[in-house]
């Protein structure tokens, strides 16, 4: 059944009582029906009965416009007075209709107008957070990207970190090789070539390891000095030890913190900072070299005179104290040390054997605090290892 105003072309009081008694007669019957209604009787029966369902559409009174939005469970308000206000009906004929409104029809209206205005806030605040949801799930979507970049950058930045650790590996690894060829081209024993070997084995399991956990903790992170194996201070005229091809090239120029553009004889090259194994002989040196403490010493005034100048000998670079005894090989070792600062020299080699390392221990702890002593450094296997020690002597 389809009932359109019902109760309405008569006495609205009776009408409304009508409009209900009709309703519950075909309610009882099982019949479908749809009531369009203004009485507030029929939206009370509505509200009040089982099986009956309010239903309203929306209107806006202030453009006093339908909506077209059907809302379902809630009664329409009845604005007719509302609407003929907006309409700029006299205020007066406003104002004495409201007063001939019962007063339960009054509170009637009320509630329905603040429950029409509830909903619209309900419904804009349904609104934002519908947008809301939506821009988090922009924002969830932009994370998830930037995480699969960063974790992408962090397996690249690892991938990099090993390369340089496994260049590493092969440097130490042909350095150990040559040096067991040079062993057995001397015909000599090759245990300490097996020590250097499991020393180096050791070093990069330890390197490997501390790698992967600094960069899987972030320890390492922005930190530059935690890069695997790099040498430090390289300057332009530095000779350098190449990892990549095992000779020594110039540095010609300085790119940056991490690049170098190197010469190898008559080919150049630009290599990155982890190519380079070590610095052979720093570009300082060549300066310090040219003028010795003799020389500007002499430049001064003062006269210097050297024994190895009066017999025509040059400085020694090298002196051998195996066989000495510790006090001997000091005194000796000694006076080394100051004939070689004294003629501008930038380094020297003192061999003395490994034995026991008594000796070498006790050299090496003197050499350390000796005044003309920039370092103390252990020489590669194939160029003594632990039967001897470099010294880098100040400028």
């Amino acid at each position: 059944m389809l009932l359109d105003e019902l109760g309405s072309a008569t006495d609205p009081e009776e009408g409304a009582a009508l409009a209900v008694a009709i309703a519950e007669h075909f309610r009882k019957t099982g019949c479908m029906i749809v009531i369009s209604t203004h009485h507030t009787s029929l939206k009370v029966y509505g509200a009040n009965t089982g099986g009956v369902i309010n239903a309203s559409v929306g209107f806006d009174e202030n453009t006093l416009q339908p909506t077209y939005e059907l809302k379902i469970g809630v009664p329409g308000a009845s604005a007719g007075i509302n609407i003929a206000q907006r309409l700029g009906l006299n205020p007066e004929i406003i104002a004495s209709a409201r007063s001939r409104l019962g007063s339960q029809t009054q509170d009637v209206g009320r509630f329905l107008d603040r429950l029409h205005s509830d909903l619209r806030e309900i419904e804009n605040e349904r609104a934002g957070m519908k947008t809301r949801e939506q821009d988090l799930e922009r924002e969830k979507s932009h994370l998830a990207t930037e995480g699969r970049k960063e974790q992408q950058a962090k397996i690249r930045e690892m991938e990099t970190k090993l390369e340089s650790v496994f260049r590493d590996f092969e440097y130490h690894a042909r350095e150990a090789i040559n040096a067991v060829q040079d062993r057995a081209a001397a015909q000599k024993l090759s245990k300490e070539a097996e020590r250097r070997i499991a020393k180096m084995r050791r070093e990069f399991r330890e390197q490997f390891d501390a790698t992967v956990v600094a960069h899987a903790t972030g320890a390492d992170r922005g930190d530059p000095n935690a890069q695997p194996s790099l040498v430090k201070h390289v300057s332009e005229g530095d000779t350098v030890k190449l990892k990549s091809m095992g000779r020594a090239a110039i540095v010609k120029k300085k790119i940056g913190d991490h690049h170098f553009d190197v010469e190898i004889g008559s080919m150049k090259m630009r290599i990155g900072r982890e190519d380079i194994a070590e610095v052979l002989v720093p570009a300082h040196d060549s300066v310090r070299a040219s003028v010795t403490p003799v020389e500007a010493a002499r430049s001064r005034g003062i006269t210097v005179k050297l024994q190895n100048e009066a017999s025509g000998l040059n400085t020694p670079s090298e002196i051998n104290v195996i066989g000495r005894t510790v006090d001997e090989a000091t005194s000796e070792v000694e006076k080394f040390v100051d004939r070689a600062f004294l003629a501008g020299m930038p380094r020297v080699r003192i061999v003395h054997g490994s034995g026991m390392g008594i000796l070498r221990k006790a050299l090496r702890q003197y050499l350390q605090k000796h005044p003309h002593v920039e370092s103390v450094t252990e020489p590669p296997s194939n160029e003594g290892g632990g039967g001897a020690t470099v010294v880098e002597l100040r400028v």
